[in-house]
């Protein structure tokens, strides 16, 4: 369990007082601070439109997870290890060593990256593996030609947790973003079946899994505040039938993780711009280990800001 304490940096901070394992899924928002000159960020293409901006972003970011106080904090749109380490340099809670293997999105150049507490077992890794979509029985209205696509942004490492000696693959992911866009509902499908594959090869070795990241898509099962419903199965595919989504136990009006101003009037009382898209994905075995589950929304949303446009999904285990 957590409880609040005030610290030197003058923050209510989630401090434990009992032996739990806290893992935080957070996309951050255009984590940059290296000029990317492919989407000219910090610049015209992304929120932050120079390094001053994206600085102070930064340091907001930090500041979140300096409250959280995570163990392992799973960090989507980052641009590299050099951010992800001025971060860990910015954090005074915890210390957190990075860990990031560049992706294939040229376009952009993000990447996932992780902070951790304690090392993964293995050196991250990718795997190269596609699949051919539209995928049978799509429901996402595709009309284009048959293609295959891979899974740009992720990363696959294990963990032993260190009280239960559990055995866990730990799996994340951004996958392509607009959920009511057909074609990209399309593509993403086929990336899920990627990262299906790669669930059920840790399942049959005897491995538990955490499957998390901005999977820029609803869940049926577990509708948001809204009770948005997916054109696409990318949920449904990364759950087979070992996985569950840990936010069937948030009270339904706390589920939202993104922030998108729809009608573009910076309204942030609207709450029809909010939605559950980031997700935590877990078996049995980290399942009953479950202490707690929530999402921090601790700041406000509105245009203007320098947090994150989503907001951190978090798990506490018992350790």
């Amino acid at each position: 369990m957590y409880s609040l304490a005030w610290t030197t940096l003058g923050l209510w901070c989630m401090v434990s007082v009992s032996n739990s394992l806290r893992i935080v899924q957070y996309n951050a928002e255009w984590l940059f601070i290296d000029h990317y000159s492919g989407f000219d960020c910090p610049g015209t293409q992304c929120t932050w439109k120079n390094t001053s901006e994206a600085t102070t972003h930064l340091g907001y970011v930090s500041r979140v997870i300096d409250i959280l106080q995570p163990d392992i904090v799973n960090i989507c749109e980052v641009e590299g290890i050099h951010e992800l380490q001025m971060v860990a340099d910015s954090v005074y809670s915890k210390t957190y060593t990075p860990y990031l293997i560049p992706g294939t999105d040229t376009a952009t150049g993000q990447n996932v990256g992780m902070l951790s507490v304690f090392p993964p077992a293995v050196p991250l890794y990718r795997t190269e593996q596609k699949a051919s979509y539209p995928i049978a029985g799509s429901a996402c209205g595709y009309t284009g030609a048959p293609s295959t696509t891979g899974v740009s942004k992720h990363y696959i490492t294990e963990f032993v947790l260190p009280a239960n000696n559990l055995s866990v693959a730990f799996i994340s992911a951004h996958l392509i973003a607009i959920p009511t866009d057909p074609a990209r509902c399309a593509q993403r499908e086929a990336q899920a079946t990627v990262l299906r594959g790669v669930v059920t090869g840790y399942v049959a070795k005897g491995y538990e899994v955490i499957l998390l990241g901005d999977m820029n898509d609803y869940d049926g099962s577990v509708p948001d505040i809204n009770e948005h419903q997916p054109l696409s199965r990318v949920l449904d595919i990364l759950r087979g039938d070992d996985l569950e989504n840990i936010a069937q136990t948030i009270p339904s009006g706390e589920r939202f993780s993104d922030w998108w101003d729809s009608d573009n009037n910076c309204n942030t009382a609207s709450v029809a711009d909010y939605s559950m898209i980031d997700h935590i994905l877990v078996s049995p075995g980290i399942q009953k280990y479950i202490r707690n589950v929530f999402v921090y929304h601790g700041y406000d949303e509105y245009c203007g800001k320098y947090d994150s446009d989503h907001y951190p999904v978090v798990v506490d285990l018992k350790a």
